[in-house]
């Protein structure tokens, strides 16, 4: 029997400003590496597709480094559709610097105006590629009407299932060892979880993903 292939994107990505400077956000990659060793805990042959983060899995699997959102797309595209279950766990910058300088900007005016222009939505254009036998699972990250945007990324995105994290939650998001999530499902359900371990929630959403897997392979 052949492993299931997993696809994994995580951590944050670097949009260069210049070769000094870039436009970031605060994600360590904790939570996508901790799925990662859970999927390959199950046997399943895994790519990581990893950000700019200094964390790596302790156990073996394909890492795709990349820094810009630009790169973790070709990543993505190139493995895409040979993958059996997708998780888009990455941080990725929705917005890139419409024009790079080839030398560092000089601090002459007392004002900088950059112009920016949209990265491509990964998970929107894999669920553009998706196949009714593969799974996609995406991440929501929000600050208010939490469920209501969730459930407009599942249906955007071609998602089976999202799952929901808070910056309103203590504990929980960017740089802590705890999470609290909730998975929201394409069939309108909704299962909490309490605050706990990434590497416990991790195995949680490794369990939902393959038995979405098996139940679309039947």
């Amino acid at each position: 029997m052949k492993p299931i292939k997993v696809l994994i994107t995580a951590g944050p990505t670097r949009e260069a400003i210049d070769p000094v400077r870039y436009i970031s956000n605060h994600s360590t990659g904790k939570m996508g590496i901790a799925i990662a060793e859970a999927f390959a805990a199950e046997g399943c042959e895994v790519s990581l597709i990893l950000g700019a983060t200094h964390l790596k899995p302790s156990l073996p699997m394909q890492i795709i480094s990349v820094e810009s959102a630009q790169e973790m797309y070709n990543a993505c595209v190139k493995i895409y559709a040979e993958t059996d279950i997708s998780i888009f766990a990455a941080a990725v910058a929705d917005y890139t610097p419409k024009d790079v300088s080839n030398d560092k900007i000089k601090k002459n005016n007392n004002s900088w105006q950059l112009e920016l222009v949209k990265t491509k939505d990964i998970a929107f254009e894999m669920g553009l590629l998706k196949s009714s036998k593969q799974v996609n699972v995406v991440f929501a990250l929000e600050t208010n009407n939490e469920i209501e945007h969730a459930r407009q990324k599942l249906e955007k995105k071609n998602a089976d299932f999202v799952v929901l994290n808070s910056m309103r939650d203590s504990g929980a998001g960017f740089g802590f060892d705890t999470n609290k999530i909730s998975l929201l499902y394409i069939n309108g359900l909704t299962t909490n979880f309490a605050l706990q371990s990434k590497q416990s929630l991790a195995k949680i959403i490794v369990k939902e993903a393959l038995q979405c897997f098996h139940n679309k392979q039947e």
